[in-house]
């Protein structure tokens, strides 16, 4: 068993998850100011290079090794209880997040190619989908109501 590193993939699984969840906060947020720009100026090619470096240099990797030490966890503990429903509703919320991280992806390719067509407003709204996604999850994984 890989119990005595239990600390230490618990510790790498919370600080990529801090860095995902902090990136997956910022990225819908750039794209609203993107939205102020004009296409094709000086400001949106800016956007542009903050909007790759955030989603390559950082989104990605967390988001891999939240994933990797996640599943790290579940190997280091031997067992999960999989009768309990807290288990589920953590994952498909997880995999959820995992799914607008590839949206967010897709509409930074938009933007990369002047295709943006969504308004602003879409992507405020957007900015909320973590958070509501995270609470579930810290939730699920601290209370585990069922």
């Amino acid at each position: 068993m890989l119990i005595h590193l239990y600390p230490w993939v618990l510790s790498f699984h919370l600080i990529s998850l801090i860095a995902w969840m902090a990136a997956l906060f910022y990225l819908p947020r750039l794209y609203v100011y993107h939205c102020q720009v004009a296409v094709g100026s000086k400001e949106s090619e800016r956007f542009k290079v903050m909007e790759r470096r955030l989603l390559k240099q950082i989104m990605t990797p967390a988001m891999i090794a939240t994933w990797v030490f996640g599943i790290l966890l579940l190997l280091t503990l031997g067992h999960v209880l999989w009768t309990q429903g807290w288990w589920y509703v953590k994952l498909v919320s997880v995999v959820l997040l995992s799914g607008f991280h590839g949206a967010t992806s897709k509409w930074r390719k938009d933007f990369l190619n002047d295709r943006n067509r969504r308004p602003e407003r879409f992507y405020r709204m957007a900015n909320e989908v973590p958070t509501v996604l995270m609470v579930v999850i810290v939730i699920m994984v601290i209370v585990k109501p069922f």
